[in-house]
């Protein structure tokens, strides 16, 4: 295996030399929040260690970070239970409390959350080697997301806080839970992706169990107690291990309504056939995607230089949305590909408090050596590594590479890298991108550079139909979280954004009567002397 240029100068060469701010002592999580109760684990435990390492003469090794408990099924199965209790079929305290009640749990919650953000961006930094900058970014959008949830769903009870009358019937229309949620989040945003699905169910009424993915359970250790102090018994449940030892077995005792989980589309196709009442499961998944950038030859190569780097390697390209593969009209190919080369070869890597750090280290075992084998196979069938250094590794640490000419015969050409490599492929009519868009099994968002508006026009108007999201001479993304963010095809399924998930985890409900003298005084007495939660037309500021 290659070794990045000057490599062992990045990783310390003891955790002294770590600056004080970021040192971090052994974190050993040995509870997990089951009705209300932290409850202590006595068994197995799953050791984690950081994909910051530290430099030796044995070479570059990752650095101890603590463990987490590795949960048998029958206490995940426990969680579940407690969750199920306190929905109690949609008669228990928190499905039938107020918006206003369920509203301050969650805020209450936030608050608490906010005191944790030193502590979970450095665990995010170490955990799994996120940037400063994105850690930061990552916790402050969360909690900004939980106070925009906040007031959508206000303003969702507003629209519900009156009374319709239709062809003599009275009705008053709102949305109610579904049941059981089970919460599962991706590694590469644990906090984010975990709390946006978690805090809507929970607003909505709903109760959980949320179990985080493997990179990224320490930092969840602070916030146990919040979640505890937050919500009454059961209505959240915390649960960690091994995915395929306590998750099916979940899945398998029918009880879960909503299957809310960010990761591959396996994983989420074998849970989903345990379930014995498939039917009655809703399905909130965000899965892989193979978003492409289309650089037209009137581009502003400057431009689409600059928003493919970002879109492509931002935390270094471990993201659903990121770009992930290059189409370029030969006219420009080689201008376009020598200044993209360029742009990686000078983002710099380290770190993840570094000041300015593009790159960092990898938290998953073995992924610079996937990625090496999916280079390895482009330039073996005609494609060549154009950047300095690109490719090149040491341990965890890999040198984005930007390949090119790919083909469709090479792997990176349809194959999810989810990691810092940029296959370019070039065409002549832009009917070739739109056709591998057609055939390809995903369709989440699409990125195109250029500047005539009749062209782009005529692009947008079928791309539309073929992706979720089409960006204009700017990279692919999620936020801001007000828009809809879901995927066609094998990409997702149900939408997610602050207001869309509101809905996603409920389901409209309403209470209808015959328009006579009874009916009315009898709506009248329950809305005046506040005897439902449900019939109510308080208006919530």
């Amino acid at each position: 295996m290659q070794r990045v240029q000057g490599a062992m100068s990045v990783f310390p060469k003891n955790l002294e030399s770590i600056p004080e701010p970021w040192q971090l002592p052994r974190q050993d999580l040995r509870s997990c929040l089951i009705n209300g109760e932290l409850r202590q684990w006595d068994g197995p435990c799953q050791q984690v260690t950081s994909p910051i390492c530290l430099s030796g003469p044995q070479g570059a090794q990752r650095i101890p970070l603590g463990s987490f408990p590795l949960l048998d099924a029958t206490t995940a199965l426990d969680a579940l239970t407690a969750a199920v209790k306190a929905y109690d079929h949609g008669r228990g305290d928190w499905p039938t409390l107020s918006v206003a009640e369920r509203i301050s749990h969650v805020a209450a919650f936030n608050a608490r959350l906010r005191a944790c953000r030193t502590e979970v961006v450095r665990l995010l930094m170490w955990e799994i080697g996120k940037s400063l900058v994105d850690a930061q970014k990552e916790f402050d959008r969360t909690v900004t997301y939980i106070d925009d949830t906040i007031d959508a769903l206000k303003d969702l009870d507003r629209t519900g806080s009156r009374f319709t009358i239709v062809d003599g019937i009275i009705g008053q229309i709102r949305r109610a839970p579904l049941g059981v949620a089970l919460c599962m989040g991706p590694f590469n945003y644990p906090l984010n992706e975990t709390l946006t699905t978690l805090i809507p169910a929970l607003i909505m009424g709903n109760t959980s169990v949320f179990k985080p993915p493997r990179h990224g359970v320490l930092l969840f250790a602070p916030l146990l107690e919040a979640f505890r102090d937050s919500f009454p018994p059961g209505v959240v449940n915390a649960i960690f291990g091994a995915g395929r030892t306590i998750i099916p077995p979940l899945m398998a005792s029918g009880e879960v309504d909503v299957f809310a989980f960010i990761g591959t589309s396996g994983a989420a196709d074998s849970l989903q056939k345990v379930h014995p009442r498939p039917h009655r499961l809703r399905l909130v998944l965000g899965l892989e995607a193979k978003n492409p950038a289309i650089v037209l030859p009137d581009a502003d190569l400057d431009q689409a230089v600059r928003e493919c780097v970002a879109g492509a390697l931002s935390f270094n390209g471990q993201r659903c949305t990121a770009l992930k593969i290059i189409f370029v009209h030969k006219a420009v190919a080689e201008p376009f590909v020598a200044a993209l080369a360029a742009a990686v070869a000078a983002l710099p890597g380290g770190l993840p408090w570094d000041a300015g750090v593009a790159i960092t280290p990898l938290p998953e075992e073995g992924k610079p050596e996937i990625l090496s084998e999916m280079i390895a196979d482009a330039v073996a069938k005609g494609a060549r590594v154009v950047n300095a250094d690109g490719g090149a590794t040491e341990k965890t640490l890999f040198t984005p590479a930007v390949v090119y000419p790919v083909t469709a015969e090479m792997r990176l050409y349809e194959e999810e890298q989810f990691g810092p490599v940029m296959p370019v492929v070039t065409f002549s009519d832009v009917s070739e991108p739109i056709n591998y868009m057609t055939a390809s099994c995903y369709g989440q968002q699409v990125s195109l550079f250029g500047r005539d508006p009749v062209t782009m026009a005529r692009l947008i108007d079928p791309l539309v139909n073929q992706v979720s999201r089409v960006n204009l001479n700017s990279q692919c993304q999620r936020g801001p979280d007000v828009f809809p963010f879901t995927g066609r095809k094998d990409s997702a399924v149900a939408t997610l954004s602050v207001s869309d998930a509101l809905r996603a985890f409920s389901i409209r409900t309403l209470v209808a009567t015959r328009e006579n003298e009874a009916n009315k005084t009898l709506l009248r007495e329950i809305v005046h002397e506040r005897h439902s939660n449900f019939l109510s037309t308080d208006y919530l500021f």
